[in-house]
């Protein structure tokens, strides 16, 4: 069984810096896509970043193109979201997914098969 667990969480001023976690467990291959998600009040929710674990190529979304840096440590099974310069804007509640994959990464939340429960972000001015 599959499970992520984010942490990292919280409310920190514009301008500000945070880091998400999310652990891992359950996946058995070590080819993932591994990506973070976000979703706002009434808002659709979009991705954020992505990252291939076989070659740690990642993508990211142009808003958080030089600010956001996400990683993963494969051996412990976590993936960050280095959040730089946060805005109110980055406010939203914030997802890890997986999904295994052979070919690298689908900047797609219906190309993921787990999530985890998510972590909330507020940003304020």
């Amino acid at each position: 069984q599959v499970q992520l667990v984010e942490s990292g969480g919280g409310s920190v001023q514009a301008g500000g810096s945070l880091r998400l976690s999310c652990v891992a467990s359950g996946l058995t291959d070590r080819r993932n896509c591994m990506g973070w998600f976000r979703q706002a009040p009434g808002k659709e929710r979009e991705a954020v970043a992505t990252i291939y674990t076989v070659n740690g190529r990642a993508t990211y979304a142009d808003s958080m193109k030089g600010r956001f840096t996400i990683s993963a440590d494969n051996a412990k099974k976590l993936v960050y979201l280095q959040m730089n310069s946060l805005k109110p804007e980055d406010t939203a509640m914030y997802y890890c997914a997986a999904r295994t994959s052979t070919s690298g990464c689908i900047w797609s939340e219906e190309a993921f098969d787990y999530w985890g429960q998510g972590t909330q972000i507020t940003v304020s001015s």
